[in-house]
């Protein structure tokens, strides 16, 4: 993915030769993905090997608020500052070109936020970024094989400056077909979705598309099943708040397969909460295996 999306901001988006490795705070470099503005200057950066960052996404509900999809992996953050005596760029400007590029070399655009506090974000799960209020917000992904890295950018208004934070992960790996998953389904009587929710809630994620498309593909493949979506949860909570969840998340789950073509008549939904757990919940691990969404065969 390197070399596929530098070349492509190097030559569409920016056409100049980066500042000068001297004028950066030291210790600080480019992310290999991106070139930088004009007359720019690295002023800070930070980074770790492995960390969660909630990338925001698509529009602002009524209240100003957007929704998030959490990446794990290596995270890297950059200051930019424009170099003394530079006519600044404008956020706008530094914002468009960066969407431009992102679009040039194969990037999609997971949500844009043009102008001055708009939208917010969660800056707790999004440090160093600035105080939740969106500037010139920019949220990138790019896709390659297995691999997936997220930007979110944010520009100021007058001052030339932007803030990029860059998280990659590697993107689930369909080990088997559609075919298979329906032959799973038939044969052991169950599958397991691998279906994420904001935080607390039953709002699916974007990043889980991909498995419903699966899912609901397999469903018709086996036409003549009819199937439970179940909800479950860990032992975090309150039993009777997390029956609840569960609940709805395995009704979210069902109206997604429905929109995708599942006929309703097949599909019922029921949540279980924390009461039937394929793993120790006294481990992160054990957790995270007990919030799932399961495919029963009637």
């Amino acid at each position: 993915m390197k070399s596929m999306v530098v070349g492509a901001l190097a030559l569409c988006l920016f056409g100049t030769t980066p500042a000068v490795a001297q004028d950066d705070a030291e210790g600080c470099k480019d992310h290999p993905l991106f070139t930088r503005m004009p007359n720019m200057r690295i002023h800070a950066c930070s980074s770790s090997q492995f960390d969660m960052r909630a990338f925001p996404v698509g529009p602002a509900d009524k209240d100003g608020e957007t929704k998030a999809v959490e990446i794990e992996g290596p995270v890297e953050f950059l200051h930019y500052a424009m170099k003394e005596g530079v006519t600044p760029a404008s956020g706008l400007q530094i914002m468009r070109n960066f969407e431009n590029a992102a679009k040039k070399a194969g990037g999609t655009i997971e949500g844009q936020w043009p102008g001055w506090c708009k939208a917010k974000y969660d800056d707790g799960r999004m440090p160093n970024m600035g105080n939740g209020c969106m500037s010139f917000a920019l949220t990138m992904k790019f896709v390659k094989g297995p691999k997936e890295t997220w930007a979110f950018l944010m520009a100021s208004q007058d001052e030339g400056s932007y803030v990029m934070t860059v998280t990659q992960r590697e993107a689930m790996k369909q080990d088997v077909s559609v075919t298979e998953i329906a032959d799973k389904l038939t044969k052991e009587g169950f599958i397991t979705l691998s279906v994420n929710f904001d935080t607390g809630t039953a709002t699916i994620t974007p990043d889980s598309a991909k498995v419903l498309d699966e899912a609901a593909g397999a469903l018709k493949v086996a036409a003549g099943l009819k199937v439970e979506v179940g909800g479950h949860t860990d032992n975090v909570g309150k039993p009777d708040a997390n029956l609840t969840l569960s609940d709805q998340r395995a009704k979210a789950v069902m109206a997604a397969l429905i929109e995708r073509g599942v006929p309703a008549a097949r599909l019922t939904a029921k949540g279980y909460g924390q009461t039937t757990p394929v793993a120790d919940n006294r481990t992160e691990d054990g957790r995270a295996k007990n919030r799932r969404v399961e495919l029963v065969k009637k």
